[in-house]
């Protein structure tokens, strides 16, 4: 058994023991890509929930699948070495053998399942909870990112349609063994519009958004950029720079210690002092990541608080413009993960945390 399985392994005992529970079972995609530190049980990926299944009594670890699955986990992933004990059900029956094993056990879950209680919401905080090897992976998923955001944007032109656009950030994304498990395009008009821009035939003229968030090892990044051909309007400039001050606020302000209604709050106090007061209510601002695209919002009222490891990725926007970086929180200080270089930046001072943050504008292309 590797250390990082042992870490998990020990949370997930403590967690039996908060609940006077017998085992866990895990059958989110998510979860198990967390428990056996990056393998994958999903064959097809809109799916939340696996091809395979997870069992952790006190005592021992099971992995629960069918027939097709099987050699590939044990195989490739190396599940066997982990210390996961493989328990196989013909394809005809795939719950055979999942049935069994929790037949007559008091059994936490993270989903509904038979008479598991659910304790989904505790699960997602120990995917939050990031080991150092989770901190490594994420660097590098998130350079991955960054690289294929920096290539599709710079390859986009006038005439394209979305769907066009989606193909070369999901291509670039696909090359670096990166999943983009979220691909969002939006051009001209749509960016004022939707706030979450599914790509369409419209044909960029001038103004292109694109939203990426790529999955590699099970982790989640996340990153937005926007692309400008000629001059960049008055109007939008203002818009894209109102939002990075939201952008700068909400990432000097997450540190450990500070709630995420702390953060939220630093956030929209931004949103006035910009002169858009309202413009947080129109979507989400982001939270922390790790297997699912946002584990934990950032809310109004939240008690979580930030601690040292996490990664957390905010998204603040404004109607015509959105900004958005995985960041990766240090004991000294927060790391951008997604650090596109040669962009155009503005760099915003935040006098309370005695920083500044490198915010990414529009790549203006003449």
């Amino acid at each position: 058994m590797n250390a990082e399985f042992l870490i998990k392994r020990e949370k997930i005992l403590r967690l039996l023991d908060k609940h006077g529970a017998d085992a866990l079972l895990l059958r989110r995609v998510s979860s198990f890509a967390w428990a056996t530190c990056g393998a994958t049980s999903y064959v097809n990926t809109a799916t939340t929930e696996g091809a395979a299944s997870l069992l952790v009594t006190r005592e021992r670890c099971y992995l629960a699948t069918n027939n097709i699955e099987a050699p590939r986990l044990e195989q490739e992933s190396g599940l066997a070495e982990q210390g996961w004990e493989l328990r196989i059900s013909h394809w005809t029956n795939p719950l055979a053998e999942l049935n069994q094993l929790t037949a007559g056990l008091n059994s936490i879950a993270d989903v509904p399942f038979g008479g598991a209680k659910d304790v989904s919401a505790e699960i997602s905080r120990l995917r939050a909870s990031l080991t150092p090897a989770e901190g490594e992976r994420f660097r590098q998923l998130g350079q991955f990112c960054a690289q294929a955001m920096d290539s599709a944007a710079r390859s986009v032109r006038p005439g394209m349609s979305e769907y066009e656009i989606a193909a070369l950030l999901g291509g670039e994304a696909q090359k670096r063994g990166v999943q983009p498990i979220v691909n969002l395009i939006a051009t001209d008009e749509r960016i004022y519009r939707f706030r979450h821009p599914l790509p369409t035939e419209k044909k960029l003229e001038k103004y292109a958004l694109l939203v990426l968030s790529g999955r590699r090892w099970g982790l989640v990044c996340s990153i937005s950029r926007l692309v400008h051909f000629g001059p960049l309007p008055a109007e939008a400039q203002k818009r894209i720079v109102a939002t990075a001050r939201v952008n700068a606020a909400l990432i000097a302000h997450t540190r450990p210690g500070c709630s995420l209604d702390e953060v939220f709050q630093r956030g929209q106090a931004e949103y006035t002092a910009a002169g858009f007061p309202d413009e947080w209510r129109f979507h989400h601002q982001g939270g922390a990541v790790g297997y699912e695209p946002r584990e934990l919002l950032g809310l109004p009222g939240s008690a979580d608080v930030v601690s040292i490891g996490q990664a957390y990725a905010w998204n603040p926007t404004i109607a015509g413009a959105k900004m958005e970086d995985t960041i990766l929180i240090g004991a000294q200080s927060n790391e951008i993960l997604t650090t596109t270089p040669n962009w155009p930046v503005i760099s915003i001072r935040i006098a309370e945390q005695d920083v500044e943050i490198n915010c990414p504008l529009a790549l203006e292309i003449r």
